[in-house]
């Protein structure tokens, strides 16, 4: 495997440091020792021969492909699988060398801001790329931003990041765990080495590292990458919290304490924001959209779950502050408001005084740690047996009921200290950590599909004989009206033990358990539903009604702890959303219930996945920003505030992309300091796996939204370039709906040429693939529609449309529109992103590959029909092409960023032979067994291969939905 490096990196305008290649340099000669002793010679020179398939750029050969796949068509399903093993986990070798290098330029430049006389060094002069605190502040005071604009911002600041189990996350925990280890061996790796080089570290040292990663790596060879069974959705819990535990935890305060400092160095007269300004939100375990699995009770066991992880995170702070706060009422004086409560302790814990008062009786701190620690632990004990919604635990003993109460506790030994003088900064990250995090860890948003309310209402309405016919027959006016005048009544619609069907049951007691959540775990766990396909007001009303008959919302008071949250997904009910939200707006009871709500802040949630399957990329990016305008006036009339939840998904096709460009891109009057997003499946890993990595994406959201905020840049004011956006996006979408849904063939041509039933079967979420189980677009979910495109290196989902609507536009006057889309690159945030997105992942097509699968897979028969298919994309691409590199001005894709262009290569370059070894596993599994012969190997070993090959493929990609 030797070859793999020859994309020769130091002929690129920004080469990889010396360090990172001889990084990539020792796992690919590690991986190839380990390769000889597991697999023998035979494999490594299969390997090498596999790899000689592809062109400088990383994509397949067309004069090669015939050479290629006899190569691979003559291997047998054992070498098959070994040789895809071993792609895949050089991809994932080269990840992690990626992101630890990734990690240590932050932490490299985070130092040297640091240097200088006196004053720190920008970013601008280190030559980093914006997004970092430390850049944004100077910027602003250069600009001459006024200080009390920025208060504002500050004083608002909301950030809310919600971790979705979306199923993309297809590396196994085991996997993630020896990543890690990998990282951390690295690291001690350079620390040896730079140590022999200043004669303080012994060679053998160095070679005991070496030894420790040859030996991780052998493991993992031997290690299965395929989940072993269907996860469970408290697995998926499981995976999810463990980012907070290994990684969040601690970043959080690192956030604040990285804010606080950026914004005194250059505005010392501003307040910082509030501890908690950074927040996390949560859909694993609650999220119940088209996922049978999650049922009230797993939502209930998920709080429990996530209550039971932060107290053990608290334990282990309050054990080290007490190790810390060794001050002695000898030396140093407390407040009295500190010796009071230290009474209130003994009189509430006598068992505790008689144990620590000897040892700690001169020591109020730890005295005073000591009964927290206890009532921590009671309170952890009593969670450990709320295992179901309908259990009772008798309320005894001493325990924390709220996180702030033991938030409140932590803050009196802060101002204990401040007035002696002193500070601690280990009690200081807590403060930051208890208010980020409560006892709740993360807030859960419920999510289910609007059809599902109106079908329960409906079979409730029949029961109970209230309408004079069908709620289902009744118009949109008619069911408003109803609902609304439900919603003002006392009387409660649903009586106790009706005879419902089992979907309606669960969609009752589903509103019940959310009660039953609120009572024991507090209002912040769960304030919000979310209706995901909001077509109208009665979409809404409906769940308003259900909270009503659980009790969550008062018609008298017009109260209520939950806040009930459209999501417009489709182009058309994107289009759709500022009359629904005006239809709400304008209700009294409604405006009064903003009025009295603890937020009074109304939530809006847009989605990137469906509009961009149902209409195509420009389109759907260019819906959503006029979305976000228009939902922004509607509320400025009546008043009220809006917070906007982007649910991004990891790919380009789903919303994806550099979270710090999407933010400014939005319109500038649609942030206002708050934001609310989904991170999804594999952007987990590579966003929270390592602490600098974690800590510059929060800092980089961050600053986005600072920044987005301070500044209005007032392109949402330029009518003539939105209705160019309006043409380019209807061209766009005419195109895109023209190739997907109105060729009759195109549906076959998909699950033909595309691994999209083999994706289905992999056990990599509790969800299945299809909402409603048909084999066809609209039930299809747009993780995998966009998965199986990944695969087979098309990326079709995240470009195709967008060469068609730019070259008409350019053809209608070459000189002054091509100079026009110029300028919109350069000046238009919106623009530039759309352009950036496209640029990335037409770097990443292979046509040479796509074609590959189509020749191989697709039906003799139906060849005829596919073909026509196939040179539409292509001749689409090649537009596409044209038309980015003429507005970027790049001569080659990604030529403005040598760093990702590198990156997209060196991958690229391992992932055509995975390409071909996919293809012939594929053909092989989709044959069809004559009747009467056994075949040379089961359906279950290919179908094993050809999953390791979308693991592979999905590894190399950095991306699968």
């Amino acid at each position: 495997m030797g070859t793999i490096l020859s994309i020769n990196p130091a002929a690129s305008a920004e080469p990889r440091s010396g360090v990172e290649i001889r990084h990539l340099s020792l796992v690919e000669s590690l991986l190839e020792s380990v390769l000889q002793e597991e697999g023998g010679q035979h494999l490594v020179d299969l390997l090498r021969q596999l790899q000689a398939v592809c062109r400088l750029e990383g994509k397949a050969q067309s004069v090669a492909t015939a050479e290629a796949a006899a190569l691979v068509e003559r291997l047998d399903l054992n070498a098959a699988i070994r040789a895809t093993r071993a792609f895949a986990l050089y991809f994932q070798l080269i990840n992690i060398v990626e992101q630890y290098h990734e990690q240590c330029e932050k932490k490299r430049r985070q130092r040297l801001t640091s240097l200088g006389n006196g004053h720190a060094l920008s970013y601008w002069e280190l030559g980093e790329e914006v997004g970092s605190l430390r850049w944004l502040f100077p910027y602003l005071k250069r600009i001459n931003v006024p200080p009390g604009r920025i208060q504002k911002v500050i004083d608002q600041m909301e950030i809310r990041l919600v971790f979705t189990a979306h199923p993309t996350e297809i590396v196994r925990h085991t996997i993630r765990d020896r990543q890690r280890r990998i990282g951390h061996l690295l690291a001690r790796l350079d620390w040896a080495e730079a140590g022999l080089a200043q004669g303080v570290t012994a060679p053998w040292e160095v070679e005991a590292i070496r030894a420790e990663l040859l030996e991780e790596i052998r493991l993992w060879w031997r290690t299965d990458e395929l989940h072993q069974m269907k996860p469970t959705v408290l697995d998926e819990v499981d995976y999810t919290l463990h980012y907070f535990q290994e990684v969040l935890f601690d970043a959080v305060p690192l956030l604040y304490e990285r804010f606080q400092q950026s914004l005194q160095a250059v505005f010392p007269q501003l307040r910082p924001p509030k501890l908690d300004f950074c927040q996390f939100g949560s859909w694993v375990g609650a999220d119940r959209d088209g996922n049978p699995s999650v049922t009230p009770e797993v939502t209930w066991q998920t709080a429990v779950f996530q209550r039971n992880m932060v107290l053990k995170k608290y334990l282990q702070s309050i054990d080290r502050l007490i190790s810390l706060l060794s001050l002695s009422l000898h030396w140093s004086n407390v407040l009295p408001e500190l010796l009071e409560s230290l009474e209130q302790d003994k009189l509430q814990m006598p068992e505790v005084y008689d144990q620590y008062a000897i040892r700690y009786r001169q020591e109020p701190y730890r005295l005073k740690l000591a009964y927290m620690r206890q009532r921590l632990q009671n309170t952890l004990t009593r969670n450990q047996q709320l295992t179901h919604p309908d259990c009772v635990v008798p309320l005894e003993g001493v325990y924390y009921k709220t996180g702030a109460e033991f938030l409140a506790e932590l803050d009196l030994m802060r101002r204990s200290l401040q007035a002696s003088g002193l500070t601690c900064r280990a009690l200081d990250h807590l403060l930051i950590q208890v208010a980020t995090f409560g006892f709740i860890l993360a807030r859960l948003d419920i999510r289910q599909e609007s059809s599902r309310h109106e079908q329960a209402l409906a079979e409730i309405a029949e029961y109970v004989q209230v309408l004079p016919r069908s709620y289902l027959e009744m118009t949109e006016e008619e069911r408003s009206a109803w609902l609304l005048s439900e919603l003002q009544t006392r009387r409660p619609l649903i009586p106790p033990r009706l005879p419902l069907s089992e979907a309606t049951q669960e969609t009752v007691a589903t509103v019940q358990m959310l009660a039953r959540l609120q009572q024991e775990f507090g209002v912040e766990i769960c304030q919000t539903y979310i209706v995901s396909m909001s077509h109208c007001l009665s979409d809404l009303l409906e769940v308003w009604l259900l909270l009503k008959e659980a009790q969550i919302y008062d018609p008298v008071t017009h109260r209520s702890t939950v806040q009930v949250v459209p999501l417009f997904e489709t182009v058309e009910d994107l289009q759709r959303s500022p009359q629904v939200m005006e239809a709400l707006f304008r209700l009294p009871w409604y405006r009064d219930y903003l009025r009295q709500s603890t937020d009074s802040i109304q939530e809006v949630m847009l989605g990137y996945s469906d509009s961009n399957k149902d209409s195509g990329f420009l389109s759907s990016n260019w819906e959503i920003y006029k979305a976000q305008r228009a939902l922004q006036r509607v509320a400025a009339q009546y008043g009220i505030t809006l917070r906007f939840f982007h649910g991004r998904g990891g790919s380009v096709g789903r919303g994806g992309g550099p979270t710090y460009e999407a933010i400014l891109a939005q319109p500038g009057d649609t942030i206002n300091g708050r934001i609310k997003i989904t991170e999804q499946g594999e952007v987990l890993a590579s966003k929270y796996s390592l602490p600098e990595l974690c800590l510059f994406n929060l800092e980089n959201v961050a600053t986005a939204v600072l920044q987005a905020s301070s500044l209005k840049l007032g392109f949402d004011e330029i009518l003539p370039w939105h209705e160019i956006m309006d043409d380019l996006a209807q061209r766009s979408r005419r195109h895109y709906r023209q190739l997907i849904y109105e060729q009759p063939d195109f549906l076959d041509f998909f699950h033909q040429v595309t691994p999209i039933e083999e994706i289905s079967q992999l056990q990599i979420s509790s969800r299945p693939a299809r909402r409603k189980g048909k084999r066809d677009f609209a039930s299809l979910r747009a993780i995998p529609w966009v998965f199986s495109w990944t695969q087979m290196r098309l990326l079709l989902p995240a470009w195709y449309g967008l060469g068609k609507a730019l070259a008409e536009f350019v053809a209608e006057n070459p000189e002054e529109h091509l100079k026009l889309l110029g300028y919109f690159y350069t000046k238009w945030p919106f623009f530039r992103m759309v352009i950036s997105k496209a640029e990335m992942t037409l770097a990443k097509v292979d046509l040479e590959m796509a074609r590959h699968y189509l020749d191989q897979l697709a039906q003799p028969e139906d060849k005829s029909r596919f073909e026509p298919l196939f040179a539409q994309i292509v001749e689409e691409y090649h537009r596409t092409r044209e038309m980015v590199l003429t507005i970027t001005g790049h001569e080659q894709l990604l030529a403005g960023d040598a760093g990702l262009q590198q990156s997209v290569q060196l991958r690229n370059q391992t992932i055509v032979p995975l390409g071909f070894l996919q293809v012939s596993l594929l053909k092989r599994l989709r044959q069809p067994q004559p009747a009467g012969l056994a075949s040379r190997y089961s359906k279950n070993e290919l179908l094993r291969g050809a999953l390791l090959t979308i693991n592979g493929i999905a590894a190399g990609m950095r991306n699968t939905g």
